[in-house]
């Protein structure tokens, strides 16, 4: 399968695989006619503030439109506090 084109100022659409983006999308915007190898996002939960990478893009064009998808890397994340092991307030 061939990899879609992207030119530098298309805009293509982002889907998070894993980790606690899982599901959510996001829109960029391509800088040099070509989509980000990873992708940090910062996820605040409960005060506490981590970085999340996302790795390993696979693209597709879908009705005219790109579309890249990254999944969780959680060895190159920083830790966040499973839900059940918060304090409750």
């Amino acid at each position: 399968m061939t990899a879609p084109q992207i030119a530098r100022g298309e805009e293509y659409v982002v889907f998070y695989v894993g980790g606690p983006y899982d599901g959510q999308t996001d829109r960029r915007i391509s800088t040099d006619g070509s989509w980000d190898d990873a992708i940090t996002v910062s996820v605040e939960i409960d005060g506490d503030n981590s970085l999340l990478n996302y790795r390993s893009p696979v693209a597709k064009e879908v009705a005219g439109q790109v579309r890249v998808t990254y999944t969780y890397d959680p060895a190159g994340s920083e830790p966040v506090a499973d839900p059940d092991d918060r304090d409750e307030l």
